[in-house]
């Protein structure tokens, strides 16, 4: 409850979560038929790198701050493969910041909004009373968006499945609680037996390689198919007590999504990566039966 993501807004965790959702999404825009995305734990939706909380961490200038310069532009020579693979996300940043420059930040909901067709839908759901309140604002009239006030868990039972029957659930908690990733696996594995066939994107943090560990093997003796699995660390993983990598689960990705996973993460991975011990892996915990 006490979590606010306007401290952490850009860090190199986000910027690896977001170019990965934008991917997704346009995945989802390949055919015709409406989708929705659903949110967990959606925060404010659009951040102001300027503002007191981004100011007292600066992690964004460890994370969007090395991908782009302060006039928005890509701060290093992009790759053919990367610059493809940013192509979504960044388009999404320079969105966000129309007079030029990098002042803010587009989080899950802003960004997911952004990209969405007019037949698509998003459900962003968000605990923390303030901070609803300014996600509430920033979709208010946009008869696309519900902008919901509810414990990110217990929307997982509620808006699982969508009325479309298609779409993509981003989870990704503030990981505060000690079982968090206990918490997560339970509260998935329960969403996909109600709606199997949906696209689910579960985002952890690499602090406690044990926990990781078993939040791997949990799932891939879960029976659950077709799980990606995709990470990025900035120094040795296993660095005592410090944030040291990110990483999502994907859920029935789409095809060949690992291939370009691979090529994003290989080219992010020199650029956000903080020590010589940085690096990436790209891997499947379980694929088709």
């Amino acid at each position: 409850m006490n979590y606010r993501h306007a401290y952490h807004a850009g860090n190199f965790a986000d910027v690896v979560k977001h170019a990965i959702l934008a991917l997704l999404i346009e995945h989802l825009k390949v055919k015709d038929k409406a989708f929705r995305v659903i949110d967990t734990h959606a925060g404010i939706g659009l951040y102001d790198l300027d503002a007191v909380e981004a100011g007292k961490t600066n992690e964004w200038q460890t994370g969007i701050g090395k991908l782009l310069k302060a006039d928005g532009t890509p701060a290093v020579e992009l790759t053919r493969k990367l610059a493809d693979a940013l192509a979504p996300y960044l388009d999404t940043v320079k969105a966000a910041n129309p007079d030029g420059g990098l002042r803010h930040y587009p989080g899950s909901p802003w960004l997911t909004r952004h990209l969405l067709r007019k037949s698509d839908r998003m459900t962003a759901v968000e605990m923390h009373p303030a901070d609803h309140a300014t996600l509430a604002e920033l979709f208010a009239g946009d008869f696309q968006v519900k902008a919901i006030e509810l414990d990110g868990w217990l929307a997982l039972g509620s808006f699982v499945p969508p009325k479309e029957r298609r779409g993509l659930v981003l989870i990704d908690p503030p990981f505060e609680q000690p079982d968090e990733f206990k918490t997560m696996f339970d509260r998935f594995e329960k969403a996909y037996l109600r709606w199997p066939t949906g696209v689910y994107a579960l985002w952890y943090p690499i602090k406690d390689i044990g926990a990781v560990t078993n939040f791997h093997r949990r799932l891939a003796e879960s029976g659950i198919t077709k799980l990606l699995a995709a990470e990025l660390w900035v120094r040795d993983r296993a660095t005592p007590d410090m944030f040291n990598g990110t990483g999502l689960v994907i859920c029935n990705p789409p095809w060949q999504l690992d291939r370009t996973l691979d090529a994003l993460l290989t080219g992010l991975a020199p650029i956000l990566g903080e020590t010589d011990k940085a690096g990436r892996r790209v891997w499947w915990l379980r694929g088709e039966k």
